[in-house]
């Protein structure tokens, strides 16, 4: 069967390219949520209401047109059920053909551009909000299932990040759109609609990914800290990628979870750690930094671990003596992470390279001792800090 996926644009109807009309005229079947199928209803085709990619795909199989078209609102390749939907019609002969996506016909309306937009789906999740904007000039949300525009403005607004401007577009492409903008302050409030996006623009954004940040940036109080030089080392050792799950064993006051974080704006960072307040600076840090990608978890090694998604990256701060059972609860979620353990004592040092050991793994081992300035009167003297050994490796 020759399966048209077809995107309709805004609206279904008024948005629609010319190849895609004729596509949908060609069709004798056509496959789509209802209001993707509502302008249609009267062209005498057999309709099937579905979004569901194996319900189409088998409604495909099990069928004898010669010739069908599923109906995906906006554009086929931005955020769209195509992706999931491909895979399944290897047997018939698949043609996808584009339309004008949410994002082209926002900014239209906004009369600005978007190559140098983030782009983030909220659809099925409700974080990694607040980090985008932090890194990013312009985002692009496509809002979806409970998160409203309300929400994320709300989001911002926890993160520090009230000032930034926001652009809502609803219902974009119908009799009843509507585009407002105001400070993300003012929405906070807002009634929720129906089919929504969002732009945010930052004009504070920043302009790097944060490495080695002042220890003077972070609230502190009697937490121990990862000082900012191990911690660039120990960051670059972790190899993180944009989406990667990353652990913080013993976070402290939380600077190493902040710096992991601007590194996986569409991942997430576990910091755990034993402490109460430990646990609240290390929430309050995440906050006063704008990283709503941290989950802050208070509890003991490696009990606390086991709820959590396997890791990409671990980075082991502070272990209560409880390395070997926390190497093990890593290896049993993934034992491909890497993994960093810093150590101020020989003991530590030896108990790192002996966990390590255990699964046959070699550890690269650093010492790393760091001298900073101090005025004193009229001169200024070097002031060392404790020596640090950084251990590295991963388990297979």
């Amino acid at each position: 069967m020759k399966v048209y996926i077809v995107g309709t644009g805004m609206n279904g109807k008024n948005t629609l390219t010319k190849k895609a009309e004729k596509a949908i005229d060609e069709a004798e079947l056509l496959i789509g949520a209802e209001r993707m199928l509502l302008p249609f209803q009267s062209m005498g085709k057999e309709l099937f209401t579905s979004y569901i990619p194996q319900d189409i795909a088998d409604k495909l199989g099990s069928c004898s047109y010669g010739t069908a078209a599923v109906l995906m609102s906006g554009d086929c390749g931005f955020f769209s059920g195509a992706r999931k939907l491909l895979p399944l019609l290897g047997a018939h002969d698949v043609r996808v053909i584009s339309g004008i996506s949410s994002v082209s016909y926002f900014c239209s309306r906004l009369g600005i551009t978007y190559e140098d937009m983030k782009f983030v789906s909220l659809h099925g999740k409700k974080s990694n909000i607040a980090v985008n904007v932090r890194l990013n000039e312009r985002c692009f949300f496509l809002l979806g299932g409970d998160v409203t525009a309300a929400d994320v403005c709300r989001a911002l607004c926890s993160f520090g990040l009230s000032d930034v401007t926001v652009h809502i577009g609803a219902e974009l492409g119908y009799d009843t759109e509507a585009i407002t903008s105001e400070k993300a302050r003012e929405f906070v409030d807002s009634t929720p609609v129906g089919l929504a996006v969002m732009i945010t623009e930052n004009t504070s954004a920043l302009k790097h990914i944060p490495s080695a940040m002042s220890d003077d940036s972070f609230h502190r109080g009697n937490v121990p800290m990862t000082k900012a030089e191990v911690r660039c080392i120990a960051v670059s050792r972790l190899g993180i990628h944009t989406d990667s799950v990353v652990w913080d064993v013993g976070c402290g006051t939380g600077s190493l979870s902040v710096e992991a974080a601007f590194r996986c704006p569409d991942g997430t960072v576990f910091a755990f750690d034993k402490n109460p307040k430990a646990v609240g600076l290390t929430a309050e840090n995440a906050r006063l930094h704008g990283c709503d990608n941290i989950i802050v978890r208070e509890g003991s090694c490696p009990e606390v671990l086991e709820d959590a998604a396997a890791p990409d990256a671990v980075f082991i701060g502070g272990s209560s003596g409880e390395l070997n059972r926390i190497f093990d609860a890593i290896y049993a979620k993934n034992p491909a992470a890497d993994i960093v353990v810093t150590a101020v004592s020989l003991e530590t040092l030896n108990d790192a390279v002996s966990s390590f050991e255990r699964f046959g793994a070699a550890a690269e081992i650093s010492q790393i001792s760091v001298a900073r300035t101090k005025k004193l009167g009229t001169h200024t003297m070097l002031q060392a800090q404790n020596p640090v050994f950084i251990i590295s490796g991963r388990l297979s």
